[in-house]
């Protein structure tokens, strides 16, 4: 069962664990993860653990969506591009620190479900689209920020190019059966710096639409 407590104990754990920015702390307190699992999940949604949504995708660990969010660096004035909609709740917490996000999933059934989750938040800042995240969304760009919720097996060169000069991209970087790495990427005017954050387990970044099958 969901309660006050459970969410306070997560907020805590967050802290313990080095997640210091107070805006970010806020938007994952304001955003209900409970909304954004399937309801055998219920009782886990403020448990730090990732936890499966359908479809081969996962809902990641508060941690983990915690230190992305950080590392975005957000304000009020960005435009940012999501890569991997997935439940939503990563987005539900952009749309909090950003002026609007755009964001794109492969599988329409996940899809449909985070808009209608949206909608019932009532978070207008956030366009959707069902489509390849590989490609970026080259009609918006550049973007301010990007975020990529899987796995690339090396930078994609797509989304590089939409990341405005000075901007910032969060992503796990790394193949299923090797280490994948959390990289905060900056652009400059010279080119791309690269830092290395943490060890994570994301599904991997896939080009196209999914074919619609059973969660």
């Amino acid at each position: 069962m969901t309660t006050p407590a459970n969410k306070a104990r997560l907020i805590l754990s967050l802290r313990s664990a080095g997640i210091t920015d107070t805006a970010v702390l806020s938007a994952i307190e304001r955003v209900p993860r409970e909304l954004f699992v399937p309801e055998t999940f219920r009782d886990q949604a403020y448990e730090n653990t990732a936890l499966p949504i359908g479809y081969g995708q996962t809902l990641s660990q508060p941690l983990v969506v915690a230190h992305m969010v950080e590392a975005l660096e957000l304000d009020k004035r960005m435009k940012l591009l999501e890569i991997g909609t997935g439940s939503g709740y990563h987005a539900a917490i952009l749309a909090q620190l950003c002026r609007r996000v755009y964001t794109i999933e492969r599988h329409r059934p996940l899809l449909a479900e985070a808009e209608r989750r949206f909608a019932e938040l009532r978070l207008h800042n956030i366009t959707t689209r069902a489509g390849d995240g590989m490609l970026g969304w080259p009609e918006q760009a550049p973007f301010d920020r990007i975020s990529v919720t899987a796995a690339a097996g090396a930078l994609p060169q797509a989304l590089l190019d939409q990341l405005a000069v000075g901007g910032v991209m969060v992503l796990p970087v790394g193949g299923r059966d090797r280490v994948q790495v959390l990289q905060q990427i900056r652009r400059t005017e010279e080119g791309y710096e690269s830092r290395d954050m943490m060890d994570v387990r994301f599904v991997p970044l896939l080009p196209g639409l999914a074919e619609s099958s059973a969660p």
